[in-house]
């Protein structure tokens, strides 16, 4: 408290009540994600779409190691956009090639490698 940083001082408190902005209705914690060197960026989702639409959707192309949707922290709310994970290369060009402004849940998807 009270020390200078970047030329202005400081102030640190210590908050009386638990962030109360966090929507108690927030989904729980998704399992965590896989990541690998085999991964496609999933653009213009539509906020209906969730982990399991978006694996289900990819596995048609290959072995789908890991899917999310990213949301707006410690709301249910998505941010339009998510990761699949593959386990090759072969299967993202597959995802790439035949997905990509294609329509899921009503919106046409942009799928580019990640």
């Amino acid at each position: 408290n009270e020390t200078e940083v970047g030329g202005r001082k400081i102030k640190v408190n210590v908050t009386e009540s638990f962030l109360p902005n966090i929507d108690p209705s927030a989904p729980e914690a998704e399992p965590a994600f896989v990541d690998s060197q085999y991964k496609v960026y999933v653009g213009n989702l539509a906020k209906t779409v969730t982990m399991e639409v978006l694996k289900n959707f990819f596995s048609e192309k290959g072995e789908v190691l890991s899917a999310t949707v990213s949301r707006v922290p410690g709301t249910p709310k998505s941010k339009g956009f998510g990761f699949v994970t593959f386990s090759s290369d072969e299967e993202v060009e597959a995802a790439v090639s035949t997905f990509n402004n294609t329509e899921l849940e009503g919106q046409a998807i942009r799928v580019n490698r990640a």
